[in-house]
């Protein structure tokens, strides 16, 4: 009888907590966000300009479709680009999570949703390309007034499936179906594009099966230590990313392997070892000829050769603050094509950094209570995954742990980023050291656990290991 009583008192918790939690997160109403007309954006390695055609007086504009005949240039495309990217947010109501009666991510997710939506700006890169937009991008509807509740966000998602009946997506369980591109077949084209785009997404549902959804990341924190509701550190998460991305059992992520640094240095043998796939000299009759990127622009034999990587890289740019002295690199590394963002955030709050205008950095927040969505209909809503409105903060606000991520197609894709990231992390006259090295060989080849050399000297961030794991930065998450 003990026992049932102490189970009774938490499920009692755990409902008022997910109570709570959707009352905290699901009343969001924000001021909008300002962009100067006089310097450029920058949103993972794409530039825009919000240049206004004839009044120069006015200094500062909103992002936004309301807006749009005050701001000119490329503002729409911007809009275009960053409401594109797949945006994931608390959700509740969920089937519950590994190892504990929680039904909601509310309130301690937000790390989990960050490196998620990195993720998942990775895919997007393997299988559509920077260039791609989703077609529906600028039909969304701003979030500054708007109150998300959990019962709008029923109805929205019911009127949204209503209007979606006549689409039908294939399963994702398998591989995807063949379609021949020829000529000007746009629609064709088109259509393929929209099933990649869905099949991204569903990866990341709420459900025990989604590949990458938050349960099997929570599965994979639990051999890592961590249990549903604990608080995340950026470091941990590039780990559980990497872990979720090797398990997966589509055909579709069989082309893509996840690499995690090491003390901040990225081995370069390491990395080109990753981009082999096992088992690449014998046939190639086992891969997914259904889910080849659209944008591959190797030869097939490179492809059946060689996975995509997902570089990862946990950095801590400064003490307690961010050093002043890093804010130029993340830019600079923001402004990179292969860039895939940065999981990180302010205090006590993760989110996901895309760019930056001026001394501000763009992000995108997890910090939304939704409703679950079942991702497993042929014609579940894209809406949801979407976010219109993006918001700033301050470089000076930004925690100094977080994650760097980068997508590399293959090793010669690999050759030529390490060359422009070794320019780019070429310290200034202040600066003692890099946020990050990259290194000849593999890390098996150095002893980090020996004492510093002269030449061991010059790399960042060599620590205690009983150390690090105290100050690595986890977040505080509320």
């Amino acid at each position: 009888m003990e026992n049932n009583g102490v189970d009774e008192v938490e499920n009692l918790k755990t409902k008022f907590l997910s109570a709570w939690h959707n009352v905290k997160y699901s009343w969001v109403l924000k001021s909008k966000t300002s962009f100067s007309r006089n310097s450029p954006v920058f949103l993972l390695g794409k530039c825009y300009h919000f240049k206004a055609e004839d009044d120069d007086s006015v200094t500062e504009a909103c992002c936004e479709a309301s807006d749009e005949d005050v701001v000119m240039g490329n503002v729409e495309a911007f809009r275009r680009d960053f409401t594109s990217r797949v945006w994931l947010t608390y959700r509740e109501e969920l089937p519950p999570l590994p190892g504990s009666n929680l039904t909601s991510d509310c309130g301690w997710g937000c790390m989990l949703r960050a490196g998620q939506m990195m993720l998942a700006q990775a895919l997007i890169l393997h299988f559509l390309g920077r260039g791609w937009t989703w077609s529906e991008a600028l039909t969304l509807q701003p979030l500054d007034t708007e109150t998300w509740t959990t019962t709008a966000a029923k109805r929205l998602v019911a009127s949204l499936e209503a209007s979606l009946q006549g689409y039908q997506r294939p399963p994702v369980s398998g591989p995807l179906p063949q379609v021949q591109i020829q000529g000007a077949a746009e629609e064709a084209d088109a259509h393929l594009k929209e099933v990649y785009h869905h099949t991204v997404v569903s990866w990341f549902g709420d459900s025990p099966s989604a590949q990458l959804g938050l349960h099997r990341l929570v599965r994979v924190g639990l051999t890592l230590g961590k249990q549903a509701g604990d608080w995340y550190g950026p470091a941990v998460m590039a780990h559980i990313l990497k872990k979720a991305v090797e398990e997966s059992t589509d055909p579709g992520l069989a082309g893509i392997t996840a690499y995690v640094s090491q003390d901040c240095t990225v081995y370069n043998g390491d990395v080109v070892d990753s981009h082999r796939a096992p088992g690449a000299s014998q046939s190639c009759a086992g891969r997914s000829d259904a889910f080849f990127p659209l944008n591959n622009q190797t030869s097939d034999s490179a492809v059946s050769d060689s996975r995509a990587v997902i570089i990862l890289i946990p950095v801590r740019l400064g003490g307690e603050k961010t050093n002043p002295e890093y804010f130029n690199l993340v830019k600079s590394v923001l402004s990179l094509e292969y860039c895939i963002g940065i999981i990180g955030g302010k205090p006590k709050q993760a989110c996901y950094f895309v760019g930056f205008q001026d001394d501000s950095l763009i992000y995108m927040d997890p910090h939304y209570c939704q409703s679950f969505v079942d991702v497993s209909t042929s014609d579940f809503p894209l809406q949801p995954f979407h976010c219109p409105s993006p918001k700033k903060i301050p470089f000076s606000k930004m925690d100094p742990s977080c994650a760097i991520g980068f997508y590399s197609r293959s090793v010669q894709d690999y050759e030529r980023i390490s060359k422009e990231l070794s320019k780019v992390l070429q310290p200034s006259v202040r600066e003692k050291y890099p946020a990050f090295t990259l290194m000849q060989g593999h890390g098996r080849d150095y002893d980090l656990s020996a004492g510093l050399t002269p030449e061991k000297r010059e790399w960042p961030f060599i620590r205690n290991t009983r150390k690090a794991s105290v100050i690595a930065g986890d977040f505080v998450l509320l």
